[in-house]
């Protein structure tokens, strides 16, 4: 039985909807942590702590996602790479919503004591795990589609998730905020947890249009050619453990590229999650007007991804990716004193700044990282490089951050930030260029071995 796929079934419209929406809704239920987080975890689940410790140990939880991440990666990765990026998505999808709905309707500490932040951690892990299979096959899904040269504007669908993500996350915390009023007890006691039940009707929504989506030509091709068609009729490619030939063939790349992109992690995660908790209770602004900003910024990075991804086509990946670390480097020492001048103006230039610089390297990352490796291990590649960056900057630089701010020396913050960008920029300058390169001609870096 011929597995060939057949175009008329998948239209690009159709795989550029899917590969958005999964990412939109994975991160939607990544970001509403966040956002709780900042706001009521210390008091729901860390009450006995104090308010300065509570919010350390909330943003301690916020971590613990990261590093899940790289362990979901090889797990997806595996299984991406040998049955295909379709079925390795709708599991990551359903265990995404699983996990948040859990989060949702979990008890605070005043009802079940120590074992609320415990579950708490359980569930954040599952959420990290969800999330280190989901961004390397969704964009897989969408370059492994896209033809040379366009690669940079498909993979622009999957990237753009997080900005829709963050405005439906912001936003719906935003209406529960109106809607229960800026003092009321309500908020802490239960309004925080509609965003995290509601995700379950986007999840709904995903898995139909992940159902609708063939599996991707490259990935089939790749299977036809090392096999006859499985007992299943499904194709399977055969080698050797995906995690192991990425590890053998191309670990120089996923330490590049995992450097490279640290900096976009700890400003994302600035930007989103530690930002909402200081501009609340340092800068002195409402909750609602900290939220609102925080939904202008999601238009403004989700413009900015858009635009960077697609020009990365013209000028390549790296001379994009390298601009934006070099910018962050400056603006990490200009991004506190702005904002404790304490105005909201101030508030959204730092918060906007802080995001643009993010989105021109997460726009071209898309597509630059699934050009990086090999179809035999690409699902794995790209996802262990991204969530190395997801480590190294977004575990880190919040957790950090709220140390810092509690102990009074948020001038070191901005060392911190500019300490990631030179990282990245450090690592930026050895990246190859991939915008011109066939996805079947991905090549590890002078000196390393060949795979075969």
């Amino acid at each position: 039985m011929s597995t060939t796929l057949e175009p008329e079934k998948t239209s690009m419209r159709r795989v550029a909807f899917a590969s958005c929406a999964g990412t939109t809704i994975e991160f939607y239920d990544f970001f509403i942590y966040g956002t709780a987080a900042a706001l009521v975890f210390p008091t729901v689940f860390f009450p006995a702590l104090g308010a300065a410790a509570g919010t350390v140990a909330s943003f301690a939880t916020f971590a613990v996602a990261f590093f899940a991440r790289p362990v979901g990666a090889v797990l997806f990765g595996h299984f991406g790479d040998r049955i295909g990026r379709k079925k390795t998505l709708i599991s990551t999808l359903l265990l995404m919503g699983a996990a948040t709905v859990g989060i949702g309707l979990l008890p605070g500490a005043d009802t079940i004591g120590v074992l609320a932040p415990i579950l708490l951690v359980a569930f954040r892990f599952a959420q990290g795990f969800a999330v280190g299979g989901e961004w390397a096959g969704a964009t897989l899904l969408a370059t492994e589609y896209a033809p040379v040269g366009k690669r940079g504007l498909y993979a622009v669908f999957p990237q753009i998730g997080p900005a829709f993500a963050f405005a439906l996350s912001t936003g719906t915390f935003l209406i529960v905020n109106l809607f229960v009023g800026e003092t009321s007890t309500a908020f802490v006691e239960w309004g925080w947890r509609v965003p995290f039940i509601a995700s379950s009707l986007l999840v709904l929504i995903g898995l139909y249009v992940r159902l609708k989506v063939e599996e991707t030509p490259m990935f089939r091709a790749r299977a036809d050619a090392q096999t006859d068609a499985h007992a299943d009729g499904q194709p399977r490619i055969r080698t050797q453990a995906p995690f192991s030939a990425a590890m053998r063939h191309q670990w120089r790349e996923i330490l590049i590229a995992g450097g490279a992109l640290s900096m976009l992690f700890a400003f994302f995660y600035i930007g989103t999650a530690f930002l909402t908790s200081y501009g609340t209770a340092v800068v002195g602004l409402s909750r609602a007007t900290v939220l609102t900003i925080g939904l202008g910024g999601a238009v403004v990075f989700g413009i900015v991804i858009a635009v960077a991804g697609i020009y990365s086509d013209r000028i390549g990946r790296k001379k994009v990716v390298l601009a934006s670390c070099l910018v962050s480097v400056p603006w990490g020492f200009v991004l506190f004193p702005l904002l404790d001048t304490g105005s909201g103006t101030a508030f959204a230039l730092g918060l906007y700044g802080t995001l643009v610089i993010f989105a021109a390297s997460y726009g071209p990352a898309g597509a630059l990282l699934p050009e990086m490796f090999k179809t035999e291990y690409r699902y794995t590649g790209a996802g262990m490089a991204y969530n190395l960056a997801g480590v190294i900057g977004g575990g880190t630089a919040p957790m950090i951050a709220s140390h810092l701010s509690e102990t009074g020396r948020t001038d070191q913050i901005g060392l911190v930030l500019a300490g990631f960008g030179l990282l990245s920029v450090i690592c930026a300058l050895m990246l190859p260029e991939t915008s011109n390169r066939s996805m079947e001609d991905a090549e590890p870096l002078p000196g390393e071995p060949v795979a075969v």
